[in-house]
């Protein structure tokens, strides 16, 4: 069990230690390419790869299902389950990877028509579509077994191999793309790591797993013995779908509704708020599985107390994110890439607040997990209905700001309403009106303070912060006073922010021992 718990730890060690170094290099990396090889190549190539994430859709969560019927032979040791689970996976991803590879290649015919108006070539077009599409069949066709690693719990492997791999890549394209400006050349080094990558990893898992043997054909026969991998990929269908089309569509959108161009300099800034929301899930799936035993104890009182204690973390989090990004974010993109790749400050603000929503229901959603509470499927439609309909409506006449509305609106009333009253309810079996009592307080302080940061963003901010020593020196003056009375705030209105602050050690220690227990 201690080893369990090590492992976890070492997930989010070595997690946070890859996190921190992507975060820097991304700022170095996508300002040359921007400057070398153009904002229109960059658009083109997250448009590209917006594509093949609708692609993997027909991944179906598979993977996620396989996932969880590796706990159970791993633990007790059962090599051939094992190797019987895996061999149906080989089998299901083979099928996938080779599908993947023939819908791209139909719908890579429309792209004369949809890439005219761009100053490429067709053949550039087609030779970087293709050099992704291969990376993403390798995935399945041969990465598969990555899987199995991530399932014993040894994530950090997997992430010390392909992010050492990323690195090294994107210093090589940083390296060609200042000496060359060749896209063609930066197309195929992204091929040519994948290929490395896979070589090298794969080799590990040989040494690490020499007795697992795979067999195709035997997938396919033992399929039929595990109905339920099915069964669970279809509750998890659902769910995939909705998060493509509502966190993983932009760059698509964007390219579509107004150009290629705007949706580099979109790209640009959910780089920066991406990172920084990885971060916060680094940080708090690990206690996911101390909420999860915590509720299975069935002490009431104790279960809202965390409940509120977390909810504290969050928004503390949340308004360093938000508030931080409200006043600083435009002046560090002139500073970084320049006022030409500037958004407008409606923009700025319709992206924050989605960030906001999405951000502040995690506590909602990790008690709604741990609860088992999966059969709302009608939510995620109705976020998906919306969320398509608004867009169309307001994207072509509003363009960004059109289509980030869509997405607020799809989600705003789900998430800040629905999801708590189900999860008090039918979860907790307590009145609705006891989160509201407890969560007013944590929106009233945000939305004074809010107000705060705007306020100071046009009086004190812009400013000021022209240049990268305006803009240090502002965030050195400003950030520290405004989050510490914003901390105060919370401490002073909110019942959360008391249980955390006179019980710090305690939450950390009782969810240590939930985990080991």
């Amino acid at each position: 069990m201690s080893n369990r718990v090590s492992r976890s730890v070492m997930n989010v060690k070595v997690g946070m230690f890859f996190y921190m170094l992507t975060f820097l290099f991304a700022f170095f990396s996508r300002k040359i390419f921007l400057d070398c090889l153009g904002a229109e190549f960059m658009g083109l190539t997250g448009v590209l790869q917006n594509i093949l994430s609708y692609l993997n859709v027909a991944e179906l969560g598979i993977g996620t299902s396989i996932t969880f019927f590796l706990y159970k032979p791993l633990q007790q040791e059962d090599q051939q389950k094992t190797c019987e689970i895996m061999s149906v996976l080989a089998y299901l991803y083979r099928c996938i990877g080779w599908s993947i590879g023939a819908i791209g290649v139909v719908i890579s015919l429309s792209f004369p028509f949809f890439f005219d108006g761009l100053s490429f070539q067709l053949p550039l077009i087609y030779f970087a579509f293709y050099s992704f599409l291969a990376t993403s069949m390798v995935g399945y066709l041969i990465n598969y077994r990555q899987l199995l690693v991530t399932a014993n719990q040894k994530q950090y492997v997997v992430n010390g191999y392909f992010q050492t791999i990323s690195i090294l890549q994107s210093l090589t394209q940083i390296i060609l793309a200042y000496l060359y400006q060749n896209l063609y050349l930066w197309v195929i080094v992204g091929l040519f790591y994948t290929v490395i990558g896979c070589i090298v990893f794969n080799r590990r898992i040989n040494h690490e797993y020499p007795w697992l043997k795979i067999d195709v054909g035997m997938g396919r026969q033992k399929l039929k013995e595990y109905p339920d991998i099915l069964r669970k990929t279809k509750q998890v269908f659902i769910q995939r779908i909705k998060d493509l089309l509502l966190y993983k569509s932009d760059d698509l959108l964007v390219a579509a509704f107004v150009s290629i161009v705007q949706s580099a300099f979109y790209f640009n800034y959910t780089m920066l708020i991406n990172k920084l929301n990885f971060m916060v899930n680094i940080l708090s799936d690990g206690m996911n599985a101390g909420v999860g035993n915590l509720i299975a104890e069935g002490n009431q009182s104790n279960t809202l107390k965390v409940f509120w204690e977390l909810t504290a973390i969050r928004f503390l989090i949340v308004g360093l994110i938000v508030f931080g990004f409200l006043m600083f974010m435009q002046p560090f993109i002139g500073c970084w890439l320049g006022k030409e790749y500037l958004l407008s400050d409606l923009v700025v603000y319709l992206l924050l607040f989605n960030v906001f929503i999405m951000l502040s229901r995690g506590v909602v959603e990790m008690y709604i997990s741990a609860c088992g509470l999966f059969h709302d499927v009608w939510a995620a439609w109705t976020e998906l209905v919306l969320n398509i309909g608004i867009t169309l409506i307001l994207a072509p006449f509003m363009g960004i700001a059109g289509i980030l509305l869509g997405k607020i609106i799809s989600v705003f009333f789900i998430a800040l309403f629905w999801k708590p009253y189900f999860l008090f309810t039918q979860g907790l079996k307590i009145k609705v009106s006891t989160y509201w009592k407890g969560m007013l307080p944590y929106y009233a302080v945000f939305a004074i303070f809010t107000i705060g940061a705007v306020m100071l963003k046009y009086w004190v901010v812009d400013p000021y912060a022209t240049s990268w020593i305006g803009l240090i020196a502002s965030i050195i003056a400003i950030i520290p006073l405004f989050i510490l009375f914003y901390f105060l705030s919370l401490f002073i209105c909110t019942r959360g922010m008391k249980y955390f602050v006179a019980r710090k050690p305690a939450i950390y220690q009782r969810l240590k021992y939930l985990n080991k227990n």
